[in-house]
């Protein structure tokens, strides 16, 4: 057993999970030739999920990020802060 307080951060697991499907819808939408940041731009701006393939099941998996948090993060991750 350890002495040592461990912190539980939500948020950190929140950005790793944004971050996984992140890749995997990218991954998605590459192997079927598409533009990859074209079409994660659209559905960022419109909020169709037509503009994700349901390739490896990736248009489910997109929706499960909420979109406003992902922007958050790609600002904030684009602006180093």
């Amino acid at each position: 057993m350890t002495d040592k307080t461990i912190q539980f951060s939500i948020k950190e697991d929140s950005d790793a999970e944004m971050r996984k499907i992140l890749g995997e819808v990218y991954t998605a939408l590459v192997e079927k030739g598409y533009n990859p940041i074209s079409q994660l731009v659209g559905y960022l701006l419109s909020e169709d999920p037509t503009y994700i393939t349901t390739h490896n099941n990736a248009r489910s998996l997109i929706r499960k990020v909420d979109r406003d948090e992902l922007m958050q993060a790609l600002v904030k991750n684009f602006l180093d802060k």
